[in-house]
């Protein structure tokens, strides 16, 4: 990808129909806020939460909060995302988080990535994207720094051995 702002990003592509697509990359921290911050803002208790990394989620809308978490908890406007957990974007999960009854797993991204009607897939055919299958111990169980390479190597390719260069066969 040669926009920087995806260099080596690891996206979770959360909903992709007819009418564009949606993902969080979740393979850059944020330095400028953490998740206790997001709560105080918001004037949640952070209780039981952990004061951890927001990620990145993407050059839209880096106001917005996103998260992404295991199927074990479910809330207002909570959406499925296969083969890695669901999404849900409402206060609800927040303040389940800090009360400690909220998803197993989960992270929290500001911002996402979004693509228009054919879009992404215009980008896929310029060799712009991989789609690697979605797996949720790349989300949940690889810290932020780690995903790209981990992704990688749950496909089992080795970016290493990755031209830049594109070509048809």
């Amino acid at each position: 990808m040669f926009d920087p702002r995806f260099d080596h990003s690891v996206n979770a592509l959360c909903i992709h129909d007819e009418n564009g697509a949606f993902g969080l990359n979740l393979g850059r921290a944020r330095s400028d806020v953490t998740f206790h911050a997001v709560l105080a803002e918001m004037g949640i208790d952070p209780g039981q939460a952990p004061d951890c990394a927001v990620l990145d989620g993407g050059p839209v809308e880096q106001g917005r909060g996103f998260v992404l978490h295991s199927t074990d908890w479910d809330g207002p406007g909570t959406i499925p995302v296969p083969a890695i957990g669901a999404l849900s974007t409402t206060s609800e999960v927040l303040r389940a988080i800090a009360a400690g009854e909220g998803p197993r797993q989960w992270l929290m991204a500001l911002g996402y990535a979004g693509w228009g009607a054919g879009q992404l897939e215009d980008e896929m055919r310029q060799h712009g994207w991989y789609a690697a299958e979605g797996r949720a111990a790349v989300v949940f169980d690889t810290a932020t720094e780690a995903r790209w390479l981990a992704a990688w190597a749950a496909e089992g390719i080795d970016p290493a051995a990755l031209s830049p260069d594109i070509g048809r066969a």
